[in-house]
């Protein structure tokens, strides 16, 4: 999952035009982007469109767990058969991922303060969960950390290192990185995309088409990288060998392993 784009389920004309973007996810958004007032309109429009359209896999950002708009979205998502998986945002309380992963469906939760930080295990651990997210905009409102500065970046390194951890001793799929909230600004935006995949990001989260060919395009092993990682396993599969010499330069098993992902990631 290089690219999961958001579109409000308030505005389900959207929805088509966010499917044809080529995004790897579309993530219907029943949380920030719809009012309270609007909150029941959204979930019947999802809902028809659903129905109308059984082809689209979609995915749905419902709202947490302290709402009381959490059980009827939750409720929707599992009569969908179209709905591939819930994004659980403001995760902190395990009770809560839990009853979401009770859906049997595949679950994002979103890491978006201090409480769901120091709850990251128990929510990685959680059966059901298949990658991990975080919402760095909310993190700093409560963190008091101001935006665009060098201290910013930081929060947001510290944060990365620390969902990425998580997913690895969890076993999760690579993470998806958070949104960059200036979709006109394509340089940053590929500048933070390059960053976060040389971390060990897999992908990231999208508010606009535009931003989807970037993170495809950053998100995807260079052609360099996947010929030498074909070489590398080829090797290794025909020889048996798990240390050898390739391009002047020593591999080992670790090495090998990074080859087989690599070809995974392009595949």
């Amino acid at each position: 999952m290089r690219s999961a784009l958001f579109v409000p389920a308030s505005r389900p004309e959207r929805i088509p035009k966010a499917v044809a973007s080529g995004a790897d996810a579309v993530i219907v958004d029943l949380e920030d982007s719809v009012a309270p007032e609007a909150k029941a309109g959204a979930r019947d429009a999802l809902a028809r469109h659903a129905q109308a359209h059984p082809g689209d896999r979609l995915w749905v950002r419902i709202n947490d767990g302290t709402t009381p708009w959490f059980e009827d979205d939750l409720a929707l998502c599992r009569s969908l058969p179209s709905v591939a998986g819930i994004v659980l945002p403001k995760a902190e309380a395990p009770e809560h991922v839990y009853s979401v992963s009770g859906a049997g469906k595949p679950l994002i939760p979103v890491i978006e303060s201090a409480a769901g930080l120091q709850a990251l295990d128990r929510i990685a651990e959680a059966h059901g969960v298949a990658r991990l997210s975080f919402g760095i905009l909310d993190l700093m409102v409560e963190f008091g950390t101001r935006p665009g500065t060098d201290a910013a970046r930081f929060v947001l390194d510290q944060i990365r290192f620390r969902i990425l951890a998580a997913s690895r001793m969890h076993g999760l799929g690579a993470p998806l990185d958070c949104v960059h909230p200036d979709f006109t600004d394509l340089d940053a935006l590929e500048r933070s995309a390059v960053f976060a995949r040389d971390m060990g990001f897999g992908g990231m989260l999208c508010i606009h088409p535009a931003q989807v060919p970037v993170a495809h395009r950053i998100y995807r092993p260079l052609p360099e990288e996947i010929d030498w990682a074909r070489r590398v396993v080829d090797h290794a599969d025909s020889t048996g060998e798990y240390a050898f010499r390739l391009d002047g330069r020593m591999v080992d098993l670790p090495l090998i392993e990074r080859a087989r992902r690599i070809l995974e990631r392009s595949a």
